[in-house]
């Protein structure tokens, strides 16, 4: 258990770079996930702050499913990263298209995000 909260912190923190450093690099808005996040919850607060939360529970969810995967059958950083593209196609794909803030995310950053979220699990969980 310690073992997959550390991962999931980790993953949870690192995983926005690629997205982050796009939007930097092309003058985007570097809380546009987390505001899209925040549709996901009900509520007047913030948008961010709603997409900050919706980001921990979410990360959290991932994590455990992965952890649970991982003691059964262990894989490392490249089969984290196949999972993550799972986790993409179903955050983005799936539940994502119902939301007009996530689905005008630009995709390739955000996928890069889950791929490095799944690799850094992977990885975490496996040393």
């Amino acid at each position: 258990m310690n073992r997959a909260l550390r991962a999931g912190v980790v993953a949870g923190v690192l995983s926005g770079a690629p997205s982050t450093v796009h939007a930097l690099a092309t003058g985007g808005d570097v809380l546009a996930a987390t505001r899209a996040a925040g549709t996901l919850l009900p509520g007047r607060r913030s948008p961010a702050l709603r997409g900050a939360l919706a980001h921990v529970v979410i990360t959290a969810g991932w994590t455990a499913v992965l952890a649970a995967v991982h003691r059964r059958r262990p894989f490392g950083v490249v089969g984290g990263a196949v999972a993550g593209l799972g986790i993409a196609v179903l955050d983005l794909e799936v539940v994502g298209r119902r939301y007009p803030a996530i689905r005008a995310l630009p995709r390739w950053p955000q996928y890069a995000d889950h791929l490095a979220f799944g690799a850094l699990v992977g990885g975490l969980l496996r040393r």
